[in-house]
């Protein structure tokens, strides 16, 4: 996307249910597309497919591209680490990528937090706000879930 206006294009990758492989399917979709002026990597939380976690710094230091989540709901860390422990053998894995993923700062009081990685937290807000239109979180990414959806049961759902 190029602001909030733009869609240039986008790209896919088939991701694993409870996976390890999220992190790859990324670096790959951007190291493999042919959009190539690509300036930063806008994620909607890092846990994907279930409890598929992204590896925030591997992606930023694979690409050289920073990489900024932004997520509605402030995550429960310990109910998460609960879960994982309970149904995942390789847990401390995944708890340790939750844990590395980077600091949780509040954007819009109780609705909207990020994290950065590779830029600084001033810059991650401004990336944002720059690319939100008609929603609390950035264009791209209500698109990307809406085509997701869509893909996933037919229908796209409201975002």
């Amino acid at each position: 996307m190029k602001g909030s206006v733009d869609v240039l294009g986008v790209v896919t990758r088939w991701i694993t249910i409870d996976g390890l492989d999220v992190t790859d399917a990324i670096i790959d979709a951007v190291l493999s597309s042919r959009f190539k002026d690509l300036r930063v990597i806008l994620l909607k939380g890092i846990t994907y497919a279930g409890f598929n976690i992204v590896d925030v710094h591997r992606v930023f230091r694979e690409t050289g591209l920073p990489v900024v989540v932004v997520i509605r709901k402030k995550p429960n860390i310990q109910a998460m680490e609960e879960a994982l422990k309970k149904h995942f053998d390789d847990y401390e894995v995944r708890i340790s990528l939750l844990r590395k993923s980077g600091k949780l700062v509040e954007l819009v009081p109780g609705k909207l937090y990020y994290q950065a990685v590779g830029l600084t937290e001033e810059v991650a807000r401004e990336v944002i706000e720059i690319t939100r239109k008609n929603s609390l979180i950035p264009e791209a990414l209500r698109l990307a879930h809406m085509i997701a959806s869509a893909v996933m049961t037919g229908e796209s759902k409201r975002e």
